[in-house]
């Protein structure tokens, strides 16, 4: 099958948009079908290991119990060829390509939360978005969903966001296992038509602004750069400081975090990526230009904070750009490039892993925050995290992974992460004035 290529970072479940090319034809394969014919000197297909899967593929089709179509046996043995490499290696059908389309543009119909599926088929949740249905029934990160109108969810279910999504007003029930119950209980909510406002900011003391990044989509870099001048509007002579609240962001385009790194920084690298092959490998510099003028800026992370999210306060912590305060990220350091195919599936493939402008690979072991915060015994969702990207199955192995401090972080909910994060931020703002004083 011959494969339309497109460069498309992935640092989390939505696509990038793709600059298309073709890949280079393979050589030449000689007209017959004996397979011994398929093997070139380019190709070196493994042809014993191709004749043992035929092998079983012809056993399968012909002694199973019930017969098996062959588009679907083909499709399952490509399925298992991707998801044993990697959490983040798949194969798409055209239905959940387009889903992924659809949160990257912000709107779909479903209840608004960003999953992980597991290995036993069982799917967990890695935030609920906000101002969604989701968010506001309760749903917390960590969350395992185990039933969707009352039927149980299993491996076999070829998509996890198939069932949570739907026409816009309908009713779903899951049935969830939450970590400290007993036992599982039922969540009913409403589908809705979800247009995730991606950022959100408001003035927390006068010249002291705060701005929320959600996620990443296709218009998260012109919101922001919206929302910051609304601040500075409101700030009269411009703000003096900001909070950036990256708690619970799953990440999304990587472009859109670029964007924004750029907005923030005068010079200096973004991020780089670096892979097998030479089309793999990228580096991102900023432009000069940092519309906050060089006020002090915080970058406030939990172990939610994941892949895009990550991108963007590495590039503020290693260009001392930022503060970082909160709890270890999640740890997605991986790059993957969609591949579609002609029949209007895709595959995505981890192709790369990245690196922060000081050269460090944070796969499997997050960023570690400038002051480390704790959940509050108050806080509804908060708690030690369970989900970060070295706890799941088949995980690329990180550079760091398994040395001291580098455990799992913590979700961090509610205001009081805001307020250490004003504190921290006046902290900087008073050492500017302090240092202005006595010139």
């Amino acid at each position: 099958m011959r494969f339309r290529l497109w460069i498309a970072l992935f640092l989390s479940l939505p696509l990038l948009p793709a600059r298309a090319q073709d890949v280079p034809a393979q050589a030449a394969v000689a007209p017959s079908d004996d397979p011994d014919a398929a093997q070139t000197a380019a190709s070196k297909v493994p042809l014993d290991e191709i004749r043992r899967y035929v092998g079983v593929y012809n056993t399968v089709r012909e002694a199973y119990v019930d017969p098996v179509d062959d588009k679907k046996l083909m499709q399952s043995a490509i399925k298992g060829l991707l998801t044993d490499l990697d959490p983040h290696s798949a194969y798409l059908e055209k239905s959940d390509a387009q889903a992924f389309d659809e949160e990257t543009s912000g709107a779909y119909a479903g209840i608004g939360v960003e999953v992980q599926p597991q290995p036993d088929g069982t799917i967990k949740v890695i935030a609920p978005i906000d101002d969604t249905p989701a968010a506001r029934a309760g749903i917390r990160s960590g969350d395992i969903i185990t039933g969707v109108d009352g039927k149980p969810v299993s491996a076999a279910d070829d998509d996890s966001q198939g069932p949570l999504r739907g026409v816009a007003g309908s009713k779903v029930t899951l049935t969830l296992v939450r970590k400290g119950l007993d036992k599982p209980f039922d969540v009913t909510l409403v589908r809705e038509t979800i247009r995730v406002a991606s950022v959100r900011g408001r003035m927390l003391e006068p010249g002291l602004g705060y701005l929320r990044i959600a996620a990443f989509q296709a218009d998260t870099a012109t919101d922001f750069e919206h929302q910051l001048a609304l601040l500075q509007a409101q700030s009269g002579k411009g703000l003096r400081g900001l909070v950036l609240d990256l708690r619970s962001n799953p990440g999304g385009l990587l472009t859109s975090a670029v964007q924004i790194a750029d907005d923030l920084l005068d010079k200096g690298r973004i991020v780089s990526t670096r892979g097998r092959i030479p089309m793999s490998d990228s580096v991102f510099r900023a432009t000069p230009g940092d519309r906050l003028r060089g006020a002090p800026l915080v970058a406030l992370v939990d172990a939610g904070s994941a892949s895009a999210a990550e991108v963007l306060a590495g590039a503020l912590a290693d260009n001392h750009r930022a503060r970082t305060i909160g709890s270890r990220t999640f740890g997605k350091g991986s790059v993957q490039t969609l591949l579609p195919l002609d029949n209007g599936d895709s595959i995505k493939l981890t192709t790369a892993r990245y690196y922060t402008p000081s050269g460090a690979s944070i796969q499997a072991r997050g960023i570690e925050p400038d002051v480390v915060l704790h959940p509050a015994k108050d806080a509804i969702n908060g708690g030690h995290a369970d989900y970060t990207e070295a706890l799941l199955p088949g995980h690329l192995r990180g550079d760091g992974e398994g040395q001291a401090g580098s455990n799992a972080g913590d979700v961090l909910d509610g205001d009081a992460p805001i307020a250490a994060a004003l504190v921290e931020l006046k902290k900087q703002v008073a050492g500017i004035a302090g240092a202005k004083s006595n010139r």
